[in-house]
């Protein structure tokens, strides 16, 4: 659900980019105020996965559309919402500037979209009160699914919106609605599915490492803490580097919408804005698509997962340890 900088005008994309720095601005500063240094490794490889598994465009059967893990719920699941939330943006910087995927003005919008309701919503509404009493299984799929289905249809109404107040005219609003938000509805089933399992692995493995989690007892974990997460930078590696191969190559659910209105999946724009975010865009994108440039060999794209998820999980760390995320030095309460 990556927007291209053609869907936006740059006062709507101004506007997300505000709005998108104020909750990053609060998110950096609740997480400086946290005590929990174990984050730092959790948010750079699970930031490597979910780069990794977006890479992975499942079909939809029945529509001649695909879609891709979004990744908001999961890792404000394991996170809490603002790491979770940082962690997003680390993901989308890296493929908006390193890949290409989603444009330069649109990076406000695709925050927002794909990372706020996800992390915010999906942590602070779904997640936090479903799990206020005590974990299970069975809850945790029931607030994967609930979750991510929830939160992936405000993101696609957001992009209609944002088409909208763009005036964006090929793509008029009821029907655009109409098409968005099925198929995304759709997505957003086998989302939470996915996301269900990958908390339940962690939840059998380390089930401290969930947020909200009120045991908060390593005493019935499966392996340990540098295992489980071992574990989940070896999935990360495997996903983009070889599973990332058998991709889906039918549109994802906004091109798939967009194409259904226009007959193309892009709409072209004009305007110095445009030109010079495009300009910057094939000056940072050393693997765009996902590819070697000007090659269509596998190679390139296992590259770009295995290269990509190194470097949003380098990303993560470094942005840890430069705003000293995590680094709060009051003792915890019932500790002398």
């Amino acid at each position: 659900m990556h927007m291209a900088d053609a869907l936006v005008v740059p006062a709507v994309a101004g506007t997300m980019y505000a709005c998108s720095a104020v909750a990053a601005g609060y998110s950096v500063r609740k997480v400086r105020q946290e005590n929990d240094p174990k984050k730092i490794p959790v948010m750079g490889v699970m930031g490597a996965f979910v780069f990794a598994t977006q890479m992975i465009n499942f079909t939809i059967p029945g529509t001649g559309s695909s879609g891709h893990l979004c990744g908001g719920m999961l890792l404000s699941a394991l996170l809490g919402p603002y790491a979770g939330f940082l962690t997003m943006i680390g993901v989308l910087l890296i493929q908006c500037f390193l890949f290409a995927d989603g444009g330069i003005l649109a990076l406000g919008c695709n925050i927002w979209n794909m990372a706020f309701y996800g992390c915010f919503v999906g942590a602070l509404l779904i997640w936090k009160p479903m799990m206020r009493r005590g974990m299970s299984k069975a809850k945790i799929i029931a607030a994967s699914i609930l979750g991510c289905v929830l939160t992936l249809q405000m993101g696609a109404f957001s992009v209609t919106l944002e088409t909208l107040a763009s005036g964006v005219t090929e793509l008029p609003f009821g029907t655009f609605v109409a098409t968005m938000q099925p198929i995304h509805l759709a997505i957003g089933l086998v989302e939470g599915l996915i996301t269900a399992a990958v908390l339940v692995f962690v939840y059998e493995a380390r089930p401290e490492l969930l947020y909200a989690n009120a045991q908060e007892s390593a005493q019935r974990a499966r392996f340990s803490f540098k295992k489980t997460i071992a574990i989940l930078a070896a999935a990360a590696a495997f996903i983009g580097g070889v599973l990332s191969l058998a991709a889906s190559a039918y549109p994802d659910g906004l091109e798939w919408s967009i194409e259904r209105l226009t007959g193309a999946t892009e709409i072209d724009a004009a305007g110095t804005a445009y030109e010079t975010a495009e300009a910057i865009q094939e000056t940072t994108s050393l693997l765009p698509d996902y590819a070697f440039k000007n090659s269509d060999t596998l190679l390139g794209t296992t590259f770009s997962g295995i290269v990509g998820a190194m470097v949003v999980a380098g990303v993560c760390v470094a942005a840890c340890l430069i705003f000293k995320f995590f680094k709060n030095r009051k003792k915890p309460e019932g500790i002398a």
